[in-house]
C-alpha cells in the first residue's frame, strides 16, 4: 500500500507541473486543450471550443441525472402500479424546443468562424507552399528570388540548446512578419499533403494541380511548429513545418539577406513628359468645346 501511494504521489508531482508548463508554439507532454492562440482565427476557435465544452458537459450531467433518477424511481418493486399514460405534451414540447435552441446557439458562432477562416482580408504578404514527398517548398510571391526547400533535421543533428525539436525543426524555417495578413497558397507536386499550423488555427490540403488558400496573422514573435496532416506515404511523419515570426523590420532584413527583391505592388505606367503634356492639352481643349457641340 505504501509503495502504491509513493508511485501515485510521484505521478502527481510529475504530471501537474507539466500541465502548468505548456509551451508556446507546439504541443507539450500531457498538455490539455488547444495550443495557445497566436492568431485571431485560433482565438475564435478556442472560444468556440470552450463554449462547446460547457454545453456538452451540461448535457451529459443532465442526461445522466435523468437516467439515474428514472432507474431509481421506477425500479421494479412489489406493489407498484405502473402508470397508464403514454404521452406528456409539455415534456415533448420541451425536448423538441431545447435541442433546437442549442443547435442555434452552436450554429451562429460556427458559421461566423467558418466565414472568418474563408475570408482573406487584404493580404500584405503571399506565401506559396508546395508539398513534396517528404519535404516542403516555400515561395514568397511578393519577392523575386526568395524561395527554398525545407527538410527535417535528422535526430542526431538536433541541437536542443538552440531550441530545436525532434521531428519538428527544419533546416530552412519559414520567416514571416508579425501583425501582417499573410495569404497562404497550398499545392502539391506528387500526392495529397496538408499544411497545418495549430498555433495559428490553419489546416489546408495541398492537392496536385490545384491551389487552395488560407490565411494567418501571427500576433507574437516566436517559433511555431506544425506537420503534414494528410497521410502521404512512408515519410509522412517526417514533414515538419517550422515558422519563425519576427518583427517587420527583422523580416525585411532577412529577406534582403536571402537575396529577395520586393516586387512593385502598384505598378503605374510612367509616361514621357511630351505624352503627358499632349494629353493635358487635349483635356483642356475638350473642356473649351461648347456643351452643345459635345452633345451633338
Amino acid at each position: 500500500m505504501i509503495k502504491l501511494y509513493a508511485i501515485l504521489m510521484a505521478f502527481v508531482a510529475t504530471f501537474i507541473p507539466t500541465l502548468a508548463m505548456a509551451e508556446d508554439g507546439f504541443a507539450s507532454n500531457w498538455q490539455l486543450g488547444l495550443q495557445t492562440p497566436n492568431s485571431p482565427v485560433l482565438t475564435e476557435i478556442s472560444s468556440f471550443h470552450n463554449m462547446l465544452l460547457v454545453i456538452i458537459t451540461v448535457i451529459t450531467i443532465v442526461v445522466t441525472a435523468l437516467l439515474a433518477w428514472v432507474v431509481f424511481k421506477y425500479r421494479r418493486r412489489a406493489g407498484d402500479k405502473p402508470a397508464d399514460f403514454a404521452h406528456n405534451t409539455l415534456i415533448e414540447v420541451i425536448w423538441t424546443i431545447v435541442p433546437v435552441v442549442i443547435l442555434i446557439v452552436i450554429a451562429i458562432p460556427s458559421i461566423r468562424i467558418l466565414y472568418m477562416e474563408d475570408r482573406i482580408p487584404n493580404p500584405e504578404l503571399t506565401l506559396k507552399v508546395t508539398g513534396y514527398q517528404w519535404y516542403w517548398g516555400y515561395e514568397y510571391m511578393d519577392y523575386d528570388g526568395l524561395e527554398f526547400l525545407s527538410y527535417p533535421i535528422a535526430d542526431e543533428d538536433i541541437d536542443t540548446a538552440a531550441g530545436q525539436k525532434r521531428l519538428l525543426s527544419t533546416d530552412n524555417p519559414v520567416v514571416v512578419p508579425i501583425d501582417t495578413n499573410i495569404q497562404i497558397l497550398t499545392t502539391a507536386a506528387d500526392v495529397l499533403h496538408s499544411f497545418a499550423l495549430p498555433s495559428a488555427g490553419i489546416k489546408r490540403d495541398a492537392v496536385p494541380g490545384r491551389l487552395n488558400e488560407t490565411w494567418m496573422r501571427l500576433e507574437r514573435p516566436g517559433t511555431y511548429f506544425g506537420q503534414c496532416s494528410e497521410i502521404c506515404g512512408t515519410g509522412h511523419a517526417y514533414m515538419p513545418i517550422e515558422i519563425k515570426a519576427v518583427s517587420k523590420e527583422e523580416f525585411k532584413a532577412w529577406a534582403t539577406s536571402k537575396g529577395g527583391v520586393r516586387r512593385v505592388q502598384n505598378s503605374e505606367t510612367v509616361m514621357p513628359d511630351s505624352t503627358a503634356n499632349t494629353l493635358q492639352n487635349e483635356k483642356v481643349s475638350e473642356e473649351n468645346i461648347p456643351a452643345k457641340t459635345i452633345k451633338e
